[in-house]
Formats: structure tokens, sequence, C-alpha cells
């Protein structure tokens, strides 16, 4: 019989876990040798070895000497999905467009399992942060403190806001960032009454951005768009408002076409 672990909400392949945990750990480790993975999962060496050669032989794991590296293969498949997802696939060109016009770093994002997922960056001509806002693709993060994710927790079902709380908490990334849940809910608020979202220096100090939601025909968030620059451009009034304008705009022309798109696919077809 296969090797099974029964927990309280399902019912998961104990090899499959211990699989993914040796990915996450050669993630973490920026690669290792089977001792170091080891150690680092409490696991024996020939468990650990054995895991390594299947993900070996199946090409998601390459071995360079005795260390083992996640291979190009995780890049293949992160490309098929993404470019699976309509809101990258329309939203992409908004986003380039948006990086190009304010000179400052533009961002589509999505929500997924609860946290923030970042389809696609791009860096205007003034932009900061770039080593930041990498990093930022290779992980999901917490939806509470940034404009994308202000954006997207405004449009969700108030029962799954406090099923993500729950979950997750409320980081504190700043002085500014919101650790209420009542504080939150009154933001959330906020929000959905002007149409956009602020992140007043939440996530980083000395950074802002504004942030707009995406919207399915049925008012269904899809995800969000934001930019983000320097608190001393973003303070600046006129610019301020240029950059709301935008914002909400290519949100906007985002979920146009969209809604078009998934109406060209419910025409009658003739032959």
């Amino acid at each position: 019989m296969a090797d099974r672990t029964e927990t309280s909400s399902s019912r998961t392949l104990k090899t499959v876990t211990r699989a993914f945990d040796v990915i996450r750990a050669l993630e973490e480790l920026d690669g290792a040798r089977v001792t170091e993975l080891a150690d680092h999962l409490d696991m024996s060496k020939s468990a650990v070895y054995n895991h390594l050669t299947t993900l070996r032989d199946n090409k998601f794991v390459i071995q360079e000497g005795t260390t083992y590296s996640l291979s190009l293969q995780f890049l293949l498949l992160g490309e098929y999905v993404r470019n699976q997802n309509k809101l990258y696939e329309i939203g992409k060109s908004e986003i380039e467009k948006l990086a190009d016009e304010t000179g400052e770093y533009a961002h589509l994002a999505t929500e997924q399992h609860g946290l923030n997922v970042n389809l696609y960056k791009v860096r205007g001509e003034k932009a900061v942060g770039s080593e930041y806002q990498t990093s930022k693709l290779q992980k999901p993060d917490y939806l509470h403190f940034s404009g994308t994710g202000k954006s997207i927790l405004a449009f969700l079902p108030s029962d799954h806001v406090d099923e993500i709380v729950d979950r997750y908490g409320l980081i504190r990334k700043t002085e500014n960032t919101i650790t209420d849940r009542e504080a939150l809910f009154t933001e959330l608020e906020r929000i959905r009454e002007r149409g956009y979202a602020y992140n007043d220096e939440e996530e980083i100090e000395g950074l802002k951005a504004i942030g707009a939601p995406v919207l399915d025909r049925n008012g269904r968030v899809l995800g969000s768009l934001s930019i983000s620059g320097p608190t001393n451009r973003m303070n600046e009034t006129e610019y301020h408002n240029m950059v709301v304008e935008k914002v909400v705009n290519a949100a906007n022309v985002i979920e146009v076409n969209i809604n078009m798109s998934e109406s060209e696919t419910n025409l009658p077809k003739f032959i």
C-alpha cells in the first residue's frame, strides 16, 4: 500500500510531501550536498539521496559534483503557468506602458492560497529598489501591506479575508503597517469607496505605492496592479494625482480587454 499520512483536513502522500520539502530546502540553501540537506530536514542521508536521485532522473534537479540544485525545469513550468493566466496575458502590455509613462516600478499581482503572487514587474527609468523588487517575483508575500495586496483584499468576500488573517496574521513590516483586524477592515472599506489603495510606507520605509483592483464582469477580483516610488515623488500632489489616474485607467483597460476576450469565446460558431 502507498505510504500515506492522514491529516485533519485531507489525506496526503508522505513521500510526495517529503519530495517538496527537499525542493524547498534546495531553494532556501541555494543548492546543497546530501549531508547538508539531511541535517536541514532532519532526514536520513539515504532518504535524502533517494529523493534527489528521483528528482534528478525526472530533470527537476541537477548535480554538479556533490552539490544538488534546482533545475531550469521549474522555469519552464513557471512560464507555462504564467502564460496560461488571463490577467498576465492581457495585463502585461499595460504594466509595461505604466512603467514607461511614470518611470517607476509597475506591478501586476494576483492572490493564491491567501498570499500575494507577483505575476509581472517592470522597472521604469527612474525606479528604485531593483534587487528587492526582483526578489519579490520569487516568493509569495502577505496581502495586507502592499498596494496590490490591499486592492485584492478589499474586493474579496469578507469571510475569505477573515480566513486569510486567521491563517497568516497581520505581520508588521514598518511602523505604518496595519496590524489590527478592525483597522484593516476599515481601510478595505475606504479602498472600495475610492476604487484604489495606498501603501503608505507600510511595506518599506520611504516607499509608497498606489494600487487598483482588476475585476471581472461579475465583480470577482482577478488581481491588481500598482505603481511604487519614493515618498518624495509620490507625495507631490500633481505627480500623485497623475499616478492615481494612470493606475485606475490601466486597471479599467485590462478589465475591458479581459471581458471582451471572454465574450469572443462565447460567440456562436457557424459552419
